[in-house]
């Protein structure tokens, strides 16, 4: 949607605010990356904010998360100030628990997208692979972190603006396929 509107949106998606690695260690979460005490909630509702009053004349720059490093990047989106459309994307939108409550506040519309359960599996596997960890871990890791967050993220659904189900013949490929 965002490639369509090519100079009238942006995509600022939510994976940029997970916490460094060196950090997951230290808290001793590596082990549930990608659940909500995760991420710097903080910081992206302080993004948010800022997109939807930008600086007449300065871009906003957002972070990135690269699956390659497994780590966010400073800076890498930049946002001119002329953007009228943001979309963003993540997995608690909708949570109602301090802090990310007060994500919702800052966005107009959230449409929860959701996949059955078998083929959101299969690629959380695949990309799990794809990115160098072994088949065996892969499937390890998300039936114990990435379903555990399925499960937050699927109790938030009643919370949408619009709720979009795709069976797995229509659901559009993966991002970066």
């Amino acid at each position: 949607m965002v490639a369509e509107l090519a100079g009238q949106a942006a995509l600022v998606p939510m994976d940029g605010f997970h916490l460094a690695e060196a950090e997951l260690r230290r808290l001793g979460r590596t082990d549930r990356k990608g659940a909500p005490d995760t991420f710097d909630p903080a910081g992206y509702a302080a993004l948010l904010a800022r997109l939807r009053a930008p600086e007449p004349d300065s871009a906003v720059y957002a972070p990135a998360f690269d699956r390659r490093i497994e780590e966010p990047v400073a800076g890498s989106i930049p946002v001119a100030p002329h953007i009228p459309l943001i979309v963003t994307e993540g997995n608690y939108l909708l949570l109602d628990s301090a802090p990310w409550s007060r994500v919702r506040t800052l966005l107009d519309e959230v449409w929860y997208v959701d996949l059955d359960t078998p083929e959101r599996v299969r690629r959380l596997v695949d990309r799990h692979e794809h990115f160098g960890r072994p088949r065996a871990d892969a499937e390890r890791f998300v039936h114990a972190s990435d379903e555990a967050n399925a499960r937050v993220v699927a109790a938030t659904r009643d919370r949408a603006d619009l709720v979009i189900t795709f069976t797995p013949e229509e659901a559009p490929p993966p991002a970066g396929s």
